[in-house]
């Protein structure tokens, strides 16, 4: 009797206890991957979304969210592949370019890349300066100042280490999420219209086509594919494939929580301006605009949370912008300027056009269009190393995952070639 008791006690309270330790194991080994995907997705909620998503909203009210749907599944995609990279080869994917690619190409890739990074600088800078100049009136131009100086702050305190920089845009993204929050609760939209143009795609016409491929542009933003691979490297101190498959997993959450966080951002945006700005038959043509208009339709609670929001875009994307900046110019052709220096260059453009008095509205959108015309130069290259089993090992590209990136490619290809005719035709 005593024997058969003592043999049946460990098997009442090893499932009493075991499942408890794996639970909290489980969850805190998660928490300590959780970060570089909230910096990456500050570029799919930056100022750029503001101004292709309430564009959109308020000329083709519920038409376009499908876009967003698509968009961002484009981006978990691409974020897992560049995230993918990083953690294979310990590179990231400037630096695997410069590896097997001619210096000339890579010259090439680099001169792109600090092109498209200036229209997402200025983007970025437009974003923080607006939200300064509506909240506080402070004008463009010192807002533009003051936008600079704050994300050299930001920027700073990246010496601290990645981690502190993810705490401070995360916080951010969390004001933009709390602010859109509550503007879709005031705006009341047609949750029946939502569900429908989310399924079922449209195309309007011809100008629906250039809001479309803005929101793709301001959706999938090329700079973030470059910096993801380069900012799991901060935990890529694994030795064995066990453990590299460890840090692909979580990562892979990691980016599902944020970009799902950042498609319900975006979609909030557009269907507050259908809900608010079409169904009061007003085309919203600048930020300005759309500021003002809220407090009358809503109330100054709605109107403050969009300038909070704005402002916290510009500030988080604009520091995300500077990161990415950093990866490209060393990655592809070995350049170390000063991130301060580099700053200056690429806000350059963004006060020409505050200075000039161009409607940052428009600027925003086509400063979009013109990262989605960057895209394949990013993409293409990522695609062909994940492909190749000599730089990837086992974490080489699988037939399906090939499949699913060529038909991704050619899908943005194919929006801007289809942009581009309607723009010569006069269509658009």
């Amino acid at each position: 009797m005593s024997e058969g008791f003592n043999l049946s006690r460990p098997s009442l309270s090893l499932p009493l206890s075991l499942p408890k330790e794996t639970f909290a194991t489980k969850a805190k080994s998660m928490l300590k991957f959780i970060g570089p995907a909230f910096i990456v997705s500050v570029a799919y909620i930056d100022p750029g979304n503001f101004a292709t998503n309430i564009s959109g909203g308020s000329t083709f009210n519920y038409s376009l969210i499908w876009v967003i749907l698509w968009s961002n599944l484009m981006a978990i995609f691409l974020q897992s592949l560049s995230a993918k990279l990083g953690i294979a080869t310990g590179h990231n994917l400037p630096e695997m370019c410069s590896k097997i690619y001619s210096r000339r190409l890579n010259w090439f890739f680099w001169l792109e890349a600090e092109f498209a990074a200036m229209a997402t600088d200025l983007a970025e800078f437009l974003g923080g300066t607006l939200g300064l100049y509506l909240l506080f009136k402070i004008p463009m131009i010192y807002a533009g100042l003051l936008t600079g100086a704050l994300t050299f702050l930001i920027v700073y305190m990246e010496k601290y280490g990645q981690r502190v920089v993810e705490w401070i845009i995360g916080t951010l993204v969390s004001v933009i999420t709390i602010a859109y929050t509550l503007e879709v609760f005031l705006a009341k939209p047609d949750w029946s219209q939502v569900g429908i143009h989310t399924l079922v795609p449209s195309l309007p016409n011809g100008d629906a086509v250039l809001i479309a491929v803005g929101m793709l542009g301001a959706t999938v933003m090329p700079h973030v594919i470059y910096l993801h691979s380069q900012l799991v490297q901060a935990r890529n101190r694994d030795k064995t494939e066990e453990e590299k498959r460890k840090h692909l997993r979580m990562e892979r959450i990691d980016i599902a929580i944020a970009m799902n966080i950042a498609f319900l951002v975006n979609a909030a945006m557009a269907i507050v301006a259908a809900a608010v700005f079409f169904r009061n038959g007003m085309a919203v043509d600048t930020i300005e605009e759309a500021h003002k208009s809220l407090e009358p339709l809503l109330g100054t609670l709605s109107s403050g949370a969009f300038g909070i929001a704005l402002l916290a875009s510009g500030l988080s994307s604009s520091a995300v912008g500077t990161m990415a900046g950093q990866t490209i110019m060393k990655g592809f052709v070995g350049l170390s300027i000063p991130v301060n220096i580099r700053r200056l260059i690429t806000m350059t453009p963004a006060l020409l056009i505050i200075a000039s008095g161009v409607n940052p509205m428009y600027a925003l959108v086509m400063s979009q269009v013109v990262l989605s015309f960057a895209l394949p130069f990013a993409i293409v290259p990522m695609l062909m190393i994940t492909s190749r089993k000599d730089l990837m090992g086992s974490f080489v590209n699988k037939p399906l995952t090939k499949i699913v990136g060529w038909i991704i490619t050619s899908l943005i290809v194919g929006l801007n070639l289809v942009l581009l005719y309607l723009t010569f035709t006069g269509n658009v």
